[in-house]
């Protein structure tokens, strides 16, 4: 599927990998929904060792940076975050079908970027619920477009990696 531009050359190609992005952001924001509405603020509810769920609203960008600015932050974070999220998707419509881990790694990271850009708009801040720990050692509270983004970097990592190797093996 394809949105045209006047001189019928496709603007945006609806590809797996873009509807997957969608679906992911989506699901993440569903799952915030259900955090919102059955998750007591600031109190963890243990589900696994090392796993609990717990409710937070992050002002702030990764690991709660500029959470307690004067709310600025919002505003210069969500134009970045739309920004980010423009490029991607151009990016991820044009590139080619053979560049299966890239797409797909671009597209990760765009569901994520969708999905916290828009609690930054609507809401204010990112909602966040998924926490790990170990011991008295408590990692950074995060969220599926969270993951999605960190997942989706580490593809991009390995797909710079491969296309090195690739580079090296075909020269002489």
């Amino acid at each position: 599927m394809t949105i045209f531009s006047s001189n019928a050359a496709p603007l945006l190609r609806i590809t797996p990998p873009l509807l997957v992005s969608l679906a992911l952001a989506v699901l993440d924001q569903f799952s915030k929904l259900l955090a919102n509405a059955r998750l007591p603020y600031g109190e963890p509810v243990a589900v696994l060792p090392s796993f609990d769920l717990l409710l937070f609203h992050n002002r702030g960008a990764a690991f709660s940076f500029l959470n307690d600015a004067s709310g600025w932050q919002r505003w210069i974070l969500s134009a970045i975050s739309l920004s980010v999220s423009v490029f991607l998707l151009v990016w991820l419509t044009r590139l080619p079908a053979r560049q299966r881990l890239l797409r797909w790694a671009v597209a990760l990271i765009l569901a994520g970027a969708l999905g916290n850009l828009y609690d930054r708009l609507f809401y204010g801040y990112v909602v966040d619920f998924i926490s790990l720990y170990w011991g008295d050692w408590r990692f950074a509270i995060f969220n599926i477009a969270d993951a999605a983004i960190s997942i989706g970097a580490a593809l991009l990592l390995l797909e710079m990696f491969l296309s090195r190797e690739r580079q090296q093996e075909a020269t002489p």
